[in-house]
């Protein structure tokens, strides 16, 4: 069962976002009770860079069965370099980097050219193949960043709250591949920069180990939040007010977090 002032917090949340304009989805585990919570949370979003979340632990869980290296060198030229966020874009000359780094880069700092060359080392078909194995079925990769032309074509990459809350409940509980592999998703996601949604309020009083997600109009950021009792939080929404959402995300994940501080 929730806490009451956890219940009093989701509710609001809930009330909130039927004010907030756009298609919104949410939703919440707690990583110690096991009780979940959920709005629209079996729909499909917009991924942004949520994406690369999923993309990532394919990379991990592919290096884990022998099949790529994390230590692996790639090069990247000046035709895979895309807009910012990130770094590489930034650097003259081809530049040589291994998968971890990358995997790194497009983690902390949302580096949109480390996804495309992971993308490319991958393949659209065998991160969609990953996706599938990890129970992601509603999660679908099927373009790199800023591909024009297949966007105009209608290939979109695309979330489901519920599936990447589960898939978080799984680094969490060690339950993805081998205790390794989750260990180093959640060290990575712990060197988050992109800062200012979930931690927004909390401002570092506990760890959050998130990826987040913008675009026009869009706006994501998923994670583990480590309360006195940990919970995972999914908030995914487009065509809507990014300002009035991003306060949501920041005030409810605040929110549960002083109401576990209440309840202890």
């Amino acid at each position: 069962m929730f806490h009451v002032r956890e219940l009093e917090a989701l509710t609001t949340i809930r009330e909130q976002m039927a004010r907030i304009p756009g298609h919104l989805g949410f939703y919440y585990q707690n990583l110690t009770t096991g009780c979940t919570f959920g709005v629209h949370e079996e729909e499909v979003f917009g991924a942004a860079s949520v994406i690369k979340l999923p993309l990532f632990l394919h990379v991990l869980a592919e290096s884990a069965a022998g099949r790529m290296s994390m230590d692996e060198h790639l090069t990247i030229t000046a035709a895979d370099k895309v807009p910012i966020c990130g770094a590489l874009t930034l650097f003259t000359g081809d530049v040589e980097a291994d998968v971890r780094t990358l995997c790194r880069l497009m983690i902390s700092i949302s580096d949109n050219t480390a996804t495309n060359r992971l993308i490319q080392h991958a393949t659209i078909e065998g991160a969609q193949a990953g996706f599938r194995s990890m129970g992601l079925e509603k999660t679908q990769l099927t373009r790199k960043l800023f591909d024009r032309s297949a966007s105009l074509k209608g290939l979109q990459n695309v979330i489901c709250p519920r599936e990447i809350g589960e898939l978080l409940a799984k680094l969490y509980r060690n339950e993805f591949v081998s205790e390794a592999v989750c260990k180093e998703a959640i060290d990575t996601l712990l060197l988050q920069q992109v800062d200012h949604k979930l931690n927004g309020r909390i401002c570092g009083e506990v760890a959050i180990a998130h990826k987040t997600g913008e675009d026009d109009q869009l706006s994501n950021d998923v994670g583990i939040v480590y309360a006195p009792q940990p919970f995972v939080i999914c908030f995914a929404g487009h065509d809507t007010d990014v300002y009035a959402w991003e306060d949501l995300m920041r005030q409810g994940t605040w929110a549960l977090y002083q109401a576990q501080l209440e309840s202890t």
